[in-house]
C-alpha cells in the first residue's frame, strides 16, 4: 500500500476517517462521529471493526479476506470491517475502499484509558499508530470509563472538548506545520464536565498488574472488562465461540482466568495526571526506543561474548 503524504485537505471540508477497536456499534465511537458530523466542518469516514476487537494490540489478519459492510450512520459514510483496527485503519487508507486518503484519523473514543504499559496491548492505539505508520496524521482516544460513574451522554462531552485538538491538528495539517514523526495518544478523565484542561504528558510505566487463577468454569469468578478491569458481577468470559470442552477433556487441560490484582500508577507521567483530572495528551511514536544506557551496555557486552565464537 503506497501512499503519498503531500497536498492534504484540498476539497473545501477536511475528511476525517474514525475507527476502534470496542466496534462499529460501541457508544463512543457513534458518539465522536455524532459530534464531527454536528459541526458540520468535517466530511466523516468510519472504517470500524463489526465487533470488540478490545486489547488485540497492533495484530492483523492476512490469513483470510475480510468483509466490510456498509452500515448506516447519519452524515458519515460508514463500513464495518471482519478485521482487527489495524485492519480497518490500513483498509481504510488504500483507497480500495473510499476513493481518497483521510487528512486525519481518529481511533476512539475507547471504553476505558490507555495510559503507561496499556498502551501496548490497546486496539485503540494500534488503529491510529497504523495511520501513523502510513504518514496519515492520527490520535488514539480514550475515556476512563468507570463502571456505574458515566452514562452514554458523557462520550458525547469528551468527544466535544476533543474539538479544539482535532481542529487545532487539521490547521497545522493545512499549514504543513504538523510533526510527522509522532501521533497524539488523548485520555479523558472520568469526570469530563469538570476536566481540569489540556495536560502535555509523557507515556510512563504505570501498568494493571495481573494475576491467574484455575477456574472449573468459564462462568467462575469476576469478569474482565475490555477496560482491563474486574467486573464486580460474575458472568460468562469468552473471547470467540470455541467452546472449551468440545477441544480438550477435563482430563489434559485446565482452565484459567486472568484476575486483576494491582494497579501501578508513575508519578509524573500519563496515567498519573489523567486521575487528577486533566486531558491528557501525549504524542507517542511506533518505534521501541530503548535507555541509552542499555545501548551502551550490549555495545560493550556484545564484542566480549562474540570473542568467545
Amino acid at each position: 500500500m503506497a501512499i503519498n503524504g503531500e497536498d492534504r485537505i484540498s476539497g473545501e471540508r477536511p475528511i476525517v476517517m474514525v475507527t476502534n477497536d470496542d466496534g462499529i456499534d460501541a457508544p463512543g465511537l457513534r458518539s465522536l462521529v455524532r459530534v464531527l458530523v454536528s459541526t458540520n466542518l468535517y466530511q466523516v469516514r468510519v472504517c470500524a471493526p463489526d465487533s470488540e476487537k478490545s486489547a488485540v494490540s497492533h495484530s492483523i489478519i492476512w490469513s483470510r479476506p475480510l468483509t466490510a459492510k456498509r452500515v448506516e450512520i447519519e452524515g458519515a459514510e460508514a463500513y464495518a470491517v471482519s478485521g482487527t483496527p489495524a485492519d480497518c485503519t490500513g483498509l481504510g487508507l488504500s483507497e480500495a475502499l473510499f476513493p481518497s486518503l483521510p487528512d486525519l484519523v481518529l481511533s476512539g473514543i475507547n471504553v476505558g484509558s490507555n495510559c503507561g504499559y496499556n498502551i501496548v496491548y490497546s486496539g485503540t492505539v494500534a488503529g491510529a499508530r497504523e495511520a501513523f505508520i502510513y504518514d496519515v496524521p492520527s490520535a488514539s482516544i480514550s475515556y476512563d470509563w468507570k463502571r456505574g460513574d458515566i452514562n452514554a451522554n458523557d462520550f458525547v462531552l469528551g468527544a466535544q472538548a476533543c474539538l479544539p485538538i482535532i481542529n487545532g491538528m487539521l490547521g497545522a495539517i493545512k499549514n504543513k506545520s504538523h510533526p510527522t514523526n509522532c501521533f497524539l495518544n488523548i485520555d479523558l478523565p472520568t469526570d469530563i464536565t469538570n476536566h481540569k484542561g489540556y495536560k502535555l504528558t509523557r507515556q510512563g510505566k504505570s501498568l494493571g498488574k495481573m494475576g491467574w487463577r484455575q477456574v472449573e468454569e468459564e462462568a467462575q469468578g469476576a469478569k474482565m472488562l475490555s477496560t482491563m478491569s474486574m467486573e464486580t458481577d460474575s458472568g460468562v468470559v469468552s473471547d470467540n465461540n470455541n467452546d472449551t470442552s468440545a477441544n480438550h477433556s477435563k482430563d489434559d487441560s485446565r482452565l484459567f482466568k486472568r484476575e486483576l490484582r494491582t494497579v501501578v500508577v508513575e508519578e509524573g507521567t500519563d496515567l498519573h495526571f489523567l486521575r487528577e483530572g486533566y486531558i491528557t495528551v501525549t504524542p507517542i511514536g511506533a518505534l521501541s526506543q530503548v535507555d541509552v544506557d542499555c545501548q551502551n551496555y550490549y555495545k560493550e557486552w556484545l564484542p566480549k561474548i562474540s570473542s568467545s565464537l
